[in-house]
């Protein structure tokens, strides 16, 4: 069905080169887009390039997108070359955990810069680009990966880590309405848990005792993330702005 179709369409993923980034630029890759990964290390895009190419076009721009200037430059060198970008997923993302007596200043300012401050610094570097893609019929995406640690209270001692991801899902309200006008949507995914490196630790730990928790069962798998992204990137999602999609098994509800 067309209606899942993004055939020509140019996607931008923050942090594709592993975990939920790299599921949803698989998953956007199989729908047809050609897609653009960027995280810190060129030798992970490298592996990650090597790895998705089966799929479709797919090219690594390393880029810290904790700081402005690296956002800027991505936007740039994506620029050059293409005209436009239809879809741009705001995924890179770290985690701290430690006791509160303990949770260090250093934890607030890594987790906030890159969870909270990138988004909004990469689709300000990219607006341009957006509105080139952007139309009435078909408006560009914008998709922020929050998480249901920003929906509830978390038990685990993320404090920084949860508290960005709530101010993402309300960056994403906020700028929907703001970029709504310009034929941009913007949305957000509050994932659960899903099997990534940032996970790791946790479900070795506790993954059993998590799974229960689930009300269907199991652990996130990657087409679960890949088929929300393309239906948010995709004609199907086209009158979606605002939304924080819990994709988390029901664990939210």
């Amino acid at each position: 069905m067309d209606l899942f179709d993004l055939t020509g369409k140019v996607a931008v993923v923050t942090g594709g080169t592993r975990g939920i980034g790299m599921m949803i630029a698989r998953g956007l890759l199989q729908a047809g887009a050609r897609v653009y990964i960027s995280s810190r290390k060129a030798d992970a895009g490298d592996a990650a390039v090597a790895e998705l190419s089966e799929f479709g076009t797919v090219v690594s721009i390393p880029a810290d997108v904790s700081k402005e200037a690296e956002c800027i430059r991505l936007a740039e060198e994506v620029g050059k070359r293409e005209e436009q970008v239809h879809i741009l997923v705001n995924n890179a993302g770290a985690t701290w955990g430690e006791d509160l007596e303990k949770f260090p200043e250093s934890a607030w300012d890594k987790v906030l810069d890159l969870n909270l401050k990138a988004p909004f610094f990469v689709t300000r570097a990219f607006l341009s680009l957006l509105e080139k893609a952007a139309s009435h019929e078909d408006p560009a995406r914008v998709i922020n990966i929050g998480s249901i640690a920003g929906l509830q209270p978390s038990a685990a001692r993320t404090y920084s880590y949860s508290t960005s991801k709530a101010a993402v899902h309300q960056l994403t309200r906020n700028l929907s309405k703001e970029l709504a006008p310009r034929r941009i949507t913007v949305n957000a995914v509050a994932p659960g848990p899903f099997e990534s490196k940032m996970m790791a630790a946790t479900l070795a730990a506790a993954g059993d005792e998590m799974t229960k928790r689930v009300p269907l069962g199991r652990i996130g798998r990657p087409d679960d993330m890949a088929g929300i992204a393309v239906f948010l990137s995709s004609r199907a999602g086209s009158y979606l702005t605002g939304t924080i999609i819990p994709v988390d098994g029901g664990i939210a509800t």
